[in-house]
């Protein structure tokens, strides 16, 4: 299956508490950290959430 990798260029600091644990349940945890998450309908929707904190690196 196809995926992703989602960097953290962000800091969660002044973000909603909803959106601090979405950035965590990605596995995020400092700026800069990209990790590799499954291409699917859940990842995107997780990275549309919080797309002001992540970017998704090609």
């Amino acid at each position: 299956m196809a995926t992703i990798n989602i960097k953290l260029v962000k800091s969660t600091i002044g973000a909603l508490p909803k959106h601090r644990l979405t950035v965590e349940a990605l596995g995020l945890r400092k700026i800069g950290q990209i990790v590799e998450k499954q291409d699917n309908a859940q990842m995107r929707g997780m990275v549309n959430q919080v797309s002001h904190l992540v970017k998704i690196v090609e």
